[in-house]
């Protein structure tokens, strides 16, 4: 039976606790880079490379090891639905 809770986490190699722990670091470290990213929009001289050196790091992070494989699915599946868009 089809465990929501393992499936996924099981796909790139890693136990429900594992992922949760990546997932959550992933997530703080946007919600940090988003706010910076609000700052810098009022403010340019502030957070000049922040949003982009943690967006540039998070896509290393994610596609790395096991997870490479997924996020090659997934940006293949944007790429073809952008292409459908056109």
């Amino acid at each position: 039976m089809a465990n929501p809770f393992t499936d996924h986490p099981r796909t790139v190699g890693e136990t429900y606790l594992q992922h949760s722990r990546v997932a959550g670091s992933v997530g703080v470290r946007m919600i940090g880079a988003g706010f910076a990213c609000l700052v810098h929009a009022a403010l340019p001289f502030l957070f000049v490379t922040t949003g982009s050196h943690t967006i540039l790091a998070l896509a290393a992070k994610i596609s790395a090891g096991k997870r490479k494989v997924q996020a090659e699915r997934v940006l293949a599946e944007l790429t073809a639905a952008g292409a459908d868009a056109d």
